[in-house]
């Protein structure tokens, strides 16, 4: 199944109707979609700032684009991953780079791939382009609620909810994908559970040139407690985002394509 989120329209409800189906509960309170002119121009406060423009990392600090503590306790599961990938690497090799074989590197390590990232806000949405396979990303800004686990597609980079508190845009992210997902490639095999929720707060910061997000991420089924990080992002002006495309065959020179560990 496609991992997109879906949504049933006015349109198909009504044409389920009228073949004498039944309408499904959620239909009585559909959500207006992000882009629909009735949705974007609704009443509402102005925010603090506009996220719009490209951004790229700051990739100043050796390893500043990881999201792994120093220090952390993890479940038994992953921590077969980890063992095994500290294994691979002690011998040369390469332990599951399901990046390298195009699948979504997903967030929040898609917000940190070395490659700039193009935001679009509107009232009711951010929409956020990478220009590491060209992930898409939407944070929701129109009120809506998350969607219900029992009716949700899971996706890597999940269901993200925004709130504007004060001066910063508090974004809450839910219903990831439990399969081909880490918190780290090339790096401590840590894989990102179904579990996995991530709340980022957005500050515009240093005369709108920089933005400092700060990360806190749980995943009952991979680690103890929570992981907190602090990412900053610099403003490129002159830097546009382009169409890229990834071909598993063009990666057939990389060690990994190749590995017994390669999960397909």
């Amino acid at each position: 199944m496609p991992h997109t989120i879906r949504t049933l329209g006015a349109a198909w409800v009504a044409a389920a109707l009228a073949a004498g189906g039944v309408a499904p509960p959620m239909a009585a309170a559909a959500q207006l979609g992000a882009l629909a002119p009735e949705n974007l121009a609704r009443p509402r406060p102005a925010p603090p700032f506009d996220l719009t423009g490209t951004w790229q990392h700051d990739i100043g600090q050796p390893g500043s684009w990881r999201f792994i503590p120093e220090a952390f306790t993890l479940t038994p599961e992953a921590q077969a991953h980890y063992d095994a990938g500290e294994a691979a690497r002690a011998e040369g090799n390469v332990y599951r780079d399901d990046i390298g074989q195009c699948w979504p590197a997903g967030l929040p390590l898609i917000m940190t791939r070395v490659w700039p990232i193009a935001m679009i806000q509107l009232p009711t949405a951010v929409y956020m382009i990478s220009h590491f396979m060209n992930s898409l990303r939407i944070i929701y800004l129109d009120g809506r609620e998350h969607t219900d686990p029992d009716l949700v597609v899971p996706s890597f980079n999940g269901e993200s909810i925004g709130r504007w508190e004060g001066d910063t845009l508090v974004v809450d992210t839910r219903h990831f994908v439990g399969h081909h997902h880490w918190m780290d490639q090339g790096g401590a095999s840590i894989p990102a559970s179904d579990a996995l929720r991530i709340v980022e707060r957005v500050r515009l910061i240093d005369d709108g040139t920089r933005l400092e997000i700060e990360y806190t991420m749980t995943d009952p089924k991979s680690w103890e407690g929570d992981w907190v990080m602090t990412k900053w992002f610099d403003r490129q002006d002159e830097t546009d985002i382009t169409e890229v495309e990834c071909w598993p065959d063009l990666n057939d020179y990389m060690p990994s394509t190749r590995s017994e560990s390669q999960v397909r």
